[in-house]
C-alpha cells in the first residue's frame, strides 16, 4: 500500500507540474478584449434648449434643477408620506416579480461559480467489482472457461489546457451574464417602486376628482330643483331645464369611470404589493398630503450611462456578445488537456496492493478540428453579428434614456405652466362665485347665477387636481429616468427628507 500511495503522489505531482506549465503557456486568449463604450461628451444638456435653473412658480412652488447632485436611493420619501413609504416597502418585500428577478440573479451567480471550476483539476475516483466467466472461444483456447472475481480501484485526474482562452472567454461571458441579471434586478425594483408611487398618486387624484364631481352634481341638482320651480311658475323656459338635466346626466356618467379607475388602482396596488385584492389593506393617501419635491437632482449625461440600470443591462449584454466571439474563435483552434489515471486490480480486496496489479497513465491529449462543414467558421461570424446587434441595441437604449430625461425635464416645466394657469382659473372662478354670492344676498342677481358660478368653480377645481397629480407623476418620471439613485443605497434620506 505504501508503494501505491507513493506512485499516486508522483502522478499528482507530475500532473500539477504539467498543468502549471500549461497555465503559463495559455496566458493569452483569442477574441476581442471587451472595452466599455465611451460615455457621451460632458455636457449638461439633454435637449437643444439649455436646462433652466428652475420652473416657474406654480401654486406657490417652483422646482429647482441641480446638475450633478446626488440622487437618493429611496427618492419616494421626498414626498414625505409615511403611508406612501410603507406601500413601497411592502411591495419591495413581497412583490413576486421582484422575487423572481432576485432568484434569477442568484442563479446567474451560481452559474458563474460553477464556471470557475474549469480552472481547477478535476479529480475522480471509481471502484468496480464483478464476477465473471470467460468463454474458451474468447481466449482462442480449447480449455474450458474459468470463473473469476475482478476488483478494480482507480483514481483519475484531468486538467483542461486553455491554450487559446476559450474557457476563460466562457467564464467572462458568465460573469457578464451575472452583471446583466444584477442590473435587471435593479431595473425591476426601480420599475416596481415607480409603479407603486404612481398608482398611489393616481388613486388619490381619482378620489379627489370623484369628490369634486359629486359636489358638482349636488349643486346641479339644487339648480335643477330651482329650475323646475321656475318652469312651473312660468318664469323660465322648459328648454333650459332640459339642458340642465343633460349636464347632470353627463357629470353622473363621468363619475362612474372615476370610481372604476379608483377600483383598478386599488387592485393594481394590491397586486404590486404581492397580496390578493380581496385581502389588501391599502394606505389612505390624500393628494393634498403629498409634498412636492422642490430640489431635483439632474445627472450629467456622461454619468447617466453609468447609472441607469437598463443602460448597464444593455452594456452587459454587449459584454456577453463580445465574450461569445472569443469562445467561437477559440473553437477554431486545437484543444489540449492533461489527464492521468492510477489504479489497482485484483481478485479480492486483499491482493489489491500487489505490485503486479497496479497500473497508471499520464499524458497530454489534443483535439484538432479538421473539417466541420463550415460550422465553426460561420459560428464565429454569427457571434460577430450578434455583437453588432448588441451594440446597436445599446446605442438605442442610450438614446431612449436621454430622450426620457429630456421629456421629463420639459414636462415639469410645462406642468408648472399648466398648473399655474389652472390656479389662476380656479382663483378667478372663486372670486366670481364670492362676488355673485354677495350680489345675491343684496338681491341684485338670481340664485341661478350663483349656482352656475359654483358649477364653474368646481369644474376648475377638478382640472386643478388633475394638474397637481400630473406634476407629481412627472416628478416621479424624472427620478426614474435618472436611474433612481440605486448606487447611493448606503446614503438614504433622513427623517427630515434631506439626503
Amino acid at each position: 500500500m505504501a508503494h501505491a500511495m507513493s506512485d499516486f503522489r508522483f502522478l499528482i505531482q507530475r500532473g500539477v507540474c504539467l498543468a502549471a506549465i500549461a497555465a503559463i503557456l495559455s496566458a493569452c486568449a483569442v477574441g476581442p478584449d471587451y472595452v466599455r463604450p465611451a460615455p457621451p461628451p460632458d455636457t449638461e444638456r439633454y435637449s437643444q434648449e439649455p436646462l433652466h435653473e428652475a420652473t416657474i412658480a406654480a401654486d406657490g412652488q417652483a422646482q429647482h434643477f441641480t446638475p450633478g447632485s446626488m440622487i437618493a436611493a429611496d427618492w419616494w420619501r421626498l414626498f414625505k408620506s409615511a403611508q406612501l413609504d410603507g406601500a413601497v416597502r411592502q411591495a419591495i418585500a413581497s412583490n413576486p416579480t421582484l422575487q423572481a428577478s432576485e432568484a434569477s440573479l442568484r442563479q446567474s451567480q451560481d452559474n458563474l461559480r460553477a464556471g470557475y471550476g474549469v480552472f481547477y483539476p478535476h479529480i475522480g475516483a471509481g471502484m468496480d467489482a464483478s464476477r465473471q466467466r470467460s468463454a474458451a472461444l474468447q481466449q482462442a483456447s480449447q480449455k474450458p472457461g474459468t470463473v473469476f472475481t475482478l476488483i478494480t480501484l482507480s483514481g483519475t485526474i484531468s486538467y483542461a489546457l486553455d491554450v487559446f482562452g476559450g474557457e476563460r472567454r466562457a467564464v467572462e461571458g458568465l460573469r457578464a451574464q451575472a452583471d446583466y441579471q444584477s442590473y435587471a434586478s435593479t431595473a425591476a425594483c426601480l420599475t416596481l417602486t415607480a409603479n407603486v408611487v404612481n398608482t398611489c398618486i393616481a388613486r388619490a387624484a381619482y378620489a379627489a376628482q370623484a369628490r369634486a364631481t359629486g359636489q358638482l352634481i349636488d349643486l346641479q341638482m339644487q339648480q335643477l330643483h330651482l329650475g323646475e320651480a321656475q318652469v312651473r311658475a312660468g318664469t323660465a323656459p322648459y328648454a333650459s331645464l332640459l339642458s340642465l338635466r343633460s349636464l347632470i346626466a353627463a357629470n353622473q356618467a363621468s363619475l362612474a369611470p372615476l370610481k372604476q379607475k379608483i377600483s383598478q388602482a386599488e387592485h393594481l396596488l394590491a397586486t404590486l404589493e404581492g397580496v390578493m385584492p380581496s385581502g389588501a389593506t391599502l394606505p389612505d393617501i390624500d393628494l393634498a398630503g403629498l409634498t412636492l419635491p422642490l430640489d431635483l437632482p439632474v445627472s450629467l449625461p456622461s454619468d447617466l450611462v453609468r447609472q441607469r440600470p437598463d443602460i448597464l443591462s444593455a452594456e452587459a449584454q454587449l459584454h456577453i456578445a463580445s465574450a461569445n466571439i472569443g469562445v467561437a474563435t477559440a473553437a477554431l483552434f486545437p484543444s489540449f488537456s492533461l489527464s492521468g489515471a492510477y489504479g489497482a486490480v485484483g481478485s479480492s480486496l486483499g491482493n489489491l496492493p500487489a505490485a503486479s496489479g497496479r497500473f497508471w497513465s499520464i499524458g497530454p491529449s489534443a483535439t484538432v478540428p479538421v473539417f466541420q462543414g463550415g460550422g465553426l467558421w460561420y459560428g464565429r461570424k454569427a457571434a460577430i453579428d450578434a455583437y453588432e446587434v448588441a451594440r446597436a441595441n445599446y446605442r438605442q437604449t442610450v438614446l431612449g434614456a436621454f430622450g426620457q430625461v429630456a421629456d421629463s425635464l420639459q414636462a415639469l416645466e410645462h406642468d408648472a405652466e399648466g398648473l399655474q394657469a389652472q390656479v389662476e382659473a380656479r382663483t378667478a372662478a372663486g372670486e366670481a362665485l364670492d362676488l355673485l354670492q354677495a350680489n345675491y344676498r343684496a338681491g341684485l342677481v338670481a340664485y341661478l347665477d350663483v349656482l352656475a358660478a359654483d358649477v364653474q368653480f368646481h369644474q376648475t377645481s377638478i382640472a386643478y387636481v388633475q394638474a397637481v397629480a400630473q406634476r407629481h407623476q412627472d416628478t416621479v418620471a424624472l427620478f426614474v429616468s435618472l436611474g433612481g439613485g440605486w448606487w447611493n443605497a448606503q446614503r438614504p434620506i433622513g427623517e427630515d427628507g434631506a439626503p
